[in-house]
């Protein structure tokens, strides 16, 4: 007799918020196509060291579900519990950064002290301070708006603590993450309002100390190719004999111990040679999807005044941008070797896990800024009612003469 109308209940519930399904999308494509591709381009590297053919592969989707588990953590996790406690992470990072200085806890590979050993795995540090500084940087922007945006000063504390993260890893050396972190610590400081001058003037002062080394290999591979040069000379090549549509999935030359690290810095050449420029168009056009929404919806956080959210997200959006931007460009010659992976693609265990959270984050930060703009689209809604002449009351005298 009576219909229940939940509207009411709805409209006290308040909107719920969803999270952008065309990033996910994306995300989700982007792991996919690394899964297949470091099931290609391993097989080969695990049998010649007599690991068994999936055993990187394997390794690959246990860090994979970790990151998983991770990033679900992350979509559950309102954003200000990171905005308060980002002083306690940027302690963190730092504390991590100076354990693999410490003799048996920290790990020297090829000449460099990136990892820490946790017995049962080793673990690059790194890969958790990309995201912790973004949060931290994301909170300062927040608390020192007006600051940023007027003085030289208010933007020499973000740049000087990610100074501090590049001095600790330039001396591990990690000269490709110190590249990153200064690049999209500066482009987060712009995005945030800082005139263009003071950042030129920054790296007018401190630019001096970064400059850029092993250009002779990178310029010209092919002067040297059997030493300094023979990464990306064999890169070159895989990618050349990939052509339009590739030499089919699984049939890779270079990756037969001629490519090295060929399942972690150069799977994009193997992915150019065995898929061709489709699938390098493929891969492109995946990280625009996820980089471009991340900047679409951090845009629109920011001028709906979720400015953490917009922050955050414009910050793991730029980081992973960034980072593919490098890898693919050290594939094709275009950048000297930097050592970086290609995200949720590449294999690599701190790697995949740790983008797997950060892209949690950045859903996050999607969710709570749709959340906003589907209340301020309901705040409009009721106030457009509020203010529109009753319809009833205009028909009434029409009733009226017609009688």
């Amino acid at each position: 007799m009576f219909e229940f109308d939940n509207t009411q209940a709805k409209r006290r519930e308040g909107p719920r918020g969803r999270f952008d399904m065309l990033l996910l999308i994306g995300l989700i494509g982007l792991a996919s196509v690394g899964v297949v591709m470091v099931t290609s381009s391993s097989i080969a590297v695990a049998d010649s060291q007599h690991l068994g053919a999936f055993y990187f592969l394997k390794k690959h989707l246990l860090f994979l579900t970790l990151g998983m588990i991770a990033a679900g953590m992350a979509m559950r996790t309102e954003l200000k519990l990171f905005e308060k406690y980002a002083f306690p992470l940027l302690a963190v990072a730092f504390i991590l950064l100076l354990a693999v200085f410490i003799p048996h806890f920290g790990m020297r590979i090829n000449g460099a002290r990136r990892w820490l050993n946790l017995l049962v795995t080793s673990f690059q540090p790194v890969e958790a301070v990309k995201l912790i500084l973004v949060i931290y940087i994301a909170s300062y922007l927040v608390r020192h708006r007006e600051s940023v945006e007027t003085r030289f000063m208010g933007l020499i504390k973000p740049i000087a603590v990610a100074g501090i993260i590049v001095l600790l890893l330039l001396a591990q050396p990690d000269f490709g993450s110190a590249t990153l972190v200064i690049a999209v610590s500066i482009a987060m400081v712009w995005l945030g309002g800082a005139r263009p001058i003071f950042l030129f003037l920054y790296i007018a002062a401190t630019g001096e100390s970064y400059r850029m080394k092993r250009l002779t290999s990178f310029l010209d591979p092919w002067k040297d190719p059997f030493n300094d040069g023979f990464q990306l000379t064999q890169s070159l090549m895989a990618i050349g004999r990939g052509e339009w549509t590739g030499v089919g999935l699984g049939s890779s030359v270079l990756k037969l111990s001629y490519l090295p690290e060929a399942h972690t810095d150069f799977i994009f050449a193997v992915i150019g040679e065995e898929l061709g420029m489709a699938g390098v168009v493929l891969v492109m056009g995946l990280f625009a999807i996820v980089v471009g929404r991340g900047l679409y919806l951090g845009l629109k956080g920011v001028e709906i005044g979720q400015r953490f959210a917009g922050y955050v997200a414009f910050g793991i959006s730029l980081m992973i941008a960034m980072q593919a931007i490098v890898s693919v460009g050290v594939n094709l010659g275009a950048l000297p070797t930097k050592g970086l992976t290609l995200p949720l693609i590449s294999y690599g265990g701190s790697s995949m896990a740790l983008t797997c959270a950060m892209a949690g984050v950045l859903l996050r930060a999607t969710f709570e800024i749709n959340r906003a703009l589907e209340a301020r689209d309901v705040r409009n809604r009721l106030s457009l009612a509020a203010t529109a002449p009753d319809a009833n009351v205009a028909v009434r005298p029409a009733e009226a003469m017609a009688a």
